[in-house]
């Protein structure tokens, strides 16, 4: 009698209340994490977008220097080519003095009958030192002029060199932070697989032999009727016995995982493909979305960090045997228990 009437409290036990704020705490804290997730993001995107128009500058500063590097290459080949013209005519004009002065010198004794051609080739010697003179001056202009371009094109030079070389320490650095992105990543990885296979031991050890449990891949998988009730998505007395096993090494688990590495486990609902019946669960999404959360719920009352858990609700859609016989159907019906990153 005493039995009769504690389940007959038990049945009047109303845990609505408690169900709706379980489900707002778990909502809350899905939505801190998503918006940490998403300030993360953007704070990465921000810093690689940052870096990528940094390169882009120093590309475009490259494409700049390399443009007035040909063209002032270009000034110097027409330089040096207007100053042999000019050495040629200066050649020339020094040739032509030699040879009026010899002609001068040749008619010297003569000067005196051919007054007239001595004062004109003296006139055009004039001219031609003249010419000359300035000749000389252009040169020395041009060597001038010379000079600052191949000082400006030194300068030039060393520009290219150091963006080049900003350019490969740039690129270097950003090799350097992919490489070492890529190898903690791997390393979480690593450590988040040896804890995965350490918890699994443990389940293994004392869930493993119960019929209804079973290890499929990187997952323990519990038949629905080990948890739940034909229809119903509440942990069922059986079913809170197995779930007591799975907090207590989920709470030993958060003890030994270092905070830095980002880990959940994620409670899998699935049912099998027959229509759900009755008002309570419009569909098989609902019947296995419920199922999930209900674990996730017991677990976190079990003292497991909301923080460390997921609830995912797959419906009818993820067979694992695509059967049509009982045992097929129930062997669809289950809840995964996986360890991944978050």
């Amino acid at each position: 009698m005493a039995l009769g009437r504690a389940r007959g409290n038990q049945r009047g036990f109303d845990y609505w209340p408690g169900f709706v704020d379980a489900l707002s705490v778990m909502l809350l804290s899905m939505i801190f994490l998503l918006s940490v997730f998403m300030l993360a993001q953007f704070f990465l995107s921000r810093d690689i977008t940052g870096k990528d128009n940094a390169l882009a500058r120093l590309n475009r500063q490259i494409e700049e220097l390399t443009s007035l590097l040909a063209l002032e290459r270009a000034g110097k080949a027409d330089s040096q080519s207007s100053l042999l013209a000019l050495t040629a005519t200066l050649d020339s004009a020094q040739q032509d003095k030699l040879r009026l002065e010899a002609q001068i010198a040749r008619n010297g004794a003569a000067a005196n009958a051919a007054g007239g051609q001595a004062a004109e080739a003296a006139r055009a010697l004039d001219a031609e030192k003249q010419l000359s003179a300035r000749a000389q001056a252009q040169l020395e202009i041009l060597n001038q002029q010379i000079s600052a371009l191949r000082r400006q094109l030194a300068a030039l030079e060393d520009a290219l060199a150091a963006s080049e070389n900003r350019d490969r320490e740039s690129q270097a650095q950003i090799s350097d932070l992919g490489s070492r992105l890529n190898l903690a990543l791997a390393q979480k990885v690593q450590e988040l697989s040896r804890y995965r296979s350490d918890f699994f031991g443990r389940l293994r050890d004392i869930l493993g032999s119960r019929p209804g449990v079973r290890v499929v891949g990187d997952r323990f998988v519990f038949e629905s009727e080990v948890l739940f009730d034909s229809g119903r998505a509440e942990v069922n007395p059986a079913g809170r016995g197995q779930m007591d096993q799975v907090a207590q090494a989920l709470q030993n688990l958060e003890r030994e995982i270092p905070p830095e590495i980002p880990w959940v486990m994620r409670v899998d609902g699935h049912t099998d493909r027959r229509p759900t019946s009755g008002a309570q669960f419009r569909s098989n999404w609902d019947l296995s979305a419920a199922r999930a959360i209900a674990v996730v719920q017991y677990l976190v009352a079990r003292g497991v960090s909301p923080q460390h858990l997921v609830a995912a609700g797959f419906g009818e859609f993820q067979p694992i045997d695509a059967g049509d016989s009982d045992e097929a159907l129930r062997r669809n019906r289950r809840i995964e228990l996986k360890l991944t990153d978050r």
